[in-house]
């Protein structure tokens, strides 16, 4: 990342620290660029500035980056063999060391939705019983996503995730619910859970077993000193630490010792008492005769590997064996000089000082790791200087003694050895970060691969409705089909009536009318057209009385309204009429006008079919 993207991506951080409470500042930071992008990506935004904005505005975002970020990647008995090896050793080196009856406290540090907690549950009932097990545990499972509790807390699970449950664990301990399985209530108050951050918050104290599975990995390194330091406090002594395949704790051995390292079960290493020292004399006969004792501590003396010089009581130098003769050019006429004058009391250190107060305090003073550039010599040699006050019997000071021990292949061994070490730790760090990152990268793909699951099982059930769905509309199709066809007879019909009535109307006469029982026009044949020189668009439809014709419609209404009135008596019904009309041209005319009843199929009235003849035109 730029530099101006470090700083957006710092602020985002410090944000969801100061808002939310959910300080990430602590987990690798190559993990959390990583999932925080894939939001960017989902939300089609190009970086974190713009993201910090959208969070502002659209707070239910926050859920779902927390759930991105806090994977929830669990399940029970998780790498069965490490569980064997916990069920095999661990427990039962835990029960051996606790008195009968004494409670069992433990924790379950990022216990995700619970799981790994009531797997715990099951191990523990199963050594103890099921009534010492309610009387002596308590389990504390623990976690930083509020949701993913929750769901601990239900202690409810679907039939895949209770796939590694063993089937008569799951008779024991399970219950059969509607959504799928929950752990027995009776057993369930012994595990309680809560929130913690382990950066934060302080641990839960005096547990006997610690899991932290697949947790630490999560974290810098920094913050992973300081986690499992807070781990080391809150364990008894002793306890045990399980933890997940990616972590190691190669760097704590002062803290905590492998019970299996392959499966990751580690014991808490306590207080340990150094071991008796160990110190070693010699001396020499009582009976052995002068000479040769002076003679074995002469040669002694003078063949011992390690550079020695004497001074006498008045500073003057009094023996030297070979070692130091070689090494400080010393020879038979320097014997009984002033210690003072030779190079030797400056060189390779200032010794003069050191020797007066060796004289003054008659103890022995350590110069340690003295370096020495020896004129001719390409690397400099590394001294441990001893500088020893020399006394009879009666304490009485007779001289001092230098011993010059040669530590330059040792130094330079523990130098190399520390470089070895610090590539090797290096090498472990480097080695334990891509392990962790590929145990993060494997959980991430695991937790896609549940949610493209869902997806697919989503997509799968939506499949299966568009299924149904279609097969609805097929049905509906069909039905229309029919409805479609009858409805095509009907109008085939209809134009067969309507051409039947056409060809009536035609046939009664040269001009026909029909009117409803609201005196509204219904039928107005091409002889009415021609008559009145009024079309049927514009007649159909309207009041009979309001056509602007010339046909009296104040003579010609009485005998309608005799016909409408459908209890009328049949002989007050008119056959016809002859009435003074003008026709279209305006020419005045005779017209006789016949009446029939206009009759529905229970022989009610619907209107009157009138038939105009013309009897003479002017």
């Amino acid at each position: 990342m730029t530099p101006a993207e470090e700083r957006e991506f710092d602020d985002l951080l410090v944000m969801l620290k100061e808002t939310r409470g959910f300080d990430f500042t602590g987990y690798k930071r190559t993990t959390l660029v990583r999932r925080i992008s894939r939001r960017l990506e989902a939300l089609k935004l190009t970086d974190y500035g713009e993201y910090r904005d959208y969070l502002e505005l659209e707070p239910e975002e926050f859920s779902r980056l927390f759930d991105s970020l806090l994977i929830n990647v669990t399940s029970f008995f998780r790498d069965p063999g490490a569980w064997q090896t916990l069920r095999e050793v661990v427990i039962p080196a835990l029960l051996a060391g606790k008195p009968a009856g004494k409670a069992i406290r433990v924790w379950s540090a990022g216990c995700a939705t619970g799981e790994e907690a009531f797997s715990l549950a099951m191990v523990l009932a199963e050594e103890l019983g099921i009534d010492e097990f309610k009387e002596r545990v308590k389990i504390y499972a623990t976690d930083l996503d509020e949701k993913a509790l929750q769901v601990a807390r239900a202690a409810t699970y679907t039939e895949r995730q209770m796939s590694e449950v063993p089937a008569p664990l799951r008779e024991r301990y399970f219950e059969h619910v509607d959504s799928g399985y929950a752990f027995r209530r009776d057993l369930r108050r012994q595990v309680i859970f809560g929130r913690n951050d382990l950066t934060r918050d302080a641990p839960i104290s005096r547990v006997d077993l610690l899991l932290a599975r697949n947790t630490l990995m999560y974290f810098n390194t920094e913050t992973q000193v300081n986690i499992i330091r807070r781990f080391h406090f809150a364990l008894a002594n002793p306890g045990y630490l399980f933890l997940g395949k990616a972590e190691m704790l190669l760097n704590h051995s002062d803290r905590f010792e492998p019970v299996d390292l392959r499966t990751r079960l580690f014991k808490k290493v306590g207080s340990t008492l150094a071991g008796p020292r160990a110190s070693w004399t010699s001396a020499m006969g009582a009976g052995e005769p002068r000479s040769i004792l002076t003679e074995l501590k002469t040669a002694a003396l003078a063949s011992g590997p390690v550079a020695q010089i004497v001074l006498d009581g008045a500073g003057h130098l009094a023996l030297v064996n070979s070692k130091a003769e070689v090494l400080f050019n010393l020879n038979p006429r320097d014997i009984g000089r002033p210690f003072q004058d030779l190079e030797v009391s400056y060189r390779p250190v200032e010794l003069r000082s050191v020797i007066e107060r060796v004289r003054t305090e008659l103890r022995t003073v350590e110069l340690q790791e003295v370096i020495w550039h020896r004129p001719g010599q390409a690397d400099a040699g590394v001294f441990d200087i001893a500088v020893v006050p020399l006394q009879h019997a009666d304490a009485e000071l007779v001289g001092v003694g230098v011993n010059f021990y040669d530590v330059t292949r040792y130094h330079r061994l523990r130098d190399e050895l520390q470089q070895a070490n610090r590539e090797l730790e290096h090498a472990y760090g480097e080695l334990q970060s891509l392990n962790e990152e590929l145990e993060t990268t494997n959980e991430e793909l695991q937790s896609t691969n549940e949610e493209l699951e869902t997806t697919n099982e989503e997509l799968q059930s939506t499949n299966e409705e568009l299924e149904t769905m279609n097969e609805e509309l097929q049905s509906t199709n069909d039905e229309l089909q029919h409805i479609n066809d009858a409805l095509n007879a009907r109008s085939l019909e209809l134009d067969q009536a309507n051409e039947f009535v056409a060809s009536m109307v035609r046939s009664l006469g040269d001009a026909v009318a029909v009117v409803d029982l609201n005196l509204r026009v219904l039928v107005w044949s091409p002889g009415a057209e021609e008559l009145w020189g009024a079309r049927a668009d514009e007649t159909v439809g309207k009041a009979f009385g309001d056509l602007d014709i010339g046909l009296p419609f104040d003579e010609l209404l009485p005998h309608l309204r005799v016909l409408l009135d459908d209890g009328s008596d049949p002989r007050d019904w008119p056959d016809g009429v002859v009435l003074g009309a003008v026709n279209r041209r305006g020419r005045p005319t005779q017209l006789g006008v016949e009446f029939s009843r206009l009759r529905v199929d229970d022989d009610g009235v619907r209107g009157v079919i009138m038939v105009m003849n013309v009897l003479d035109q002017s």
